[in-house]
């Protein structure tokens, strides 16, 4: 009996913690950000072709997260007028349900904020926005 006493008292323990971290992990998948907000930034078309909007799009399409945005800032900004291609994902990502604005601040500091307009995107400030998905916890924000 002294023996049996032994073993389960350390046995209880397992099991206790066991189901403690079981149920934590239940509990934080459930907690899991809902929200992708991609960052465009960069002036390199290989990271917007390859990287940025590829996995943008994917994380809409694939469903791996309910809604995406994907904000469109500062040099990749000429990137996007200036090609004809990535003019064609982002309506392409627009009509699968992505999110797309791009940043005023940026557009008038390269005098193309009309441009940007011109394919039906909303140009607006984008620090507030971005200030508040980077505090939400139902949002994860990368940044290209």
């Amino acid at each position: 009996m002294r023996m049996f006493r032994s073993l389960l008292a350390p046995l209880l323990a397992i099991l206790l913690v066991t189901s403690f971290l079981g149920s934590s992990q239940l509990a934080a998948a459930e907690e899991q950000p809902t929200t992708l907000v991609v960052v465009w930034s960069s002036g390199d078309p290989d990271v917007a072709h390859r990287v940025a909007l590829m996995y943008a799009h994917a994380a809409k399409t694939a469903n791996w997260f309910e809604n995406v945005r994907l904000i469109i800032w500062g040099p990749s900004q000429r990137v996007l007028v200036g090609d004809k291609d990535l003019k064609a994902k982002i309506a392409k990502m627009r009509e699968d349900g992505v999110i797309v604005e791009a940043c005023i601040a940026c557009a008038n500091s390269f005098g193309i904020a009309e441009e940007l307009r011109e394919l039906d995107l909303p140009v607006k400030g984008m620090g507030k926005p971005l200030s508040d998905y980077l505090k939400d916890p139902d949002c994860s924000v990368i940044t290209y």
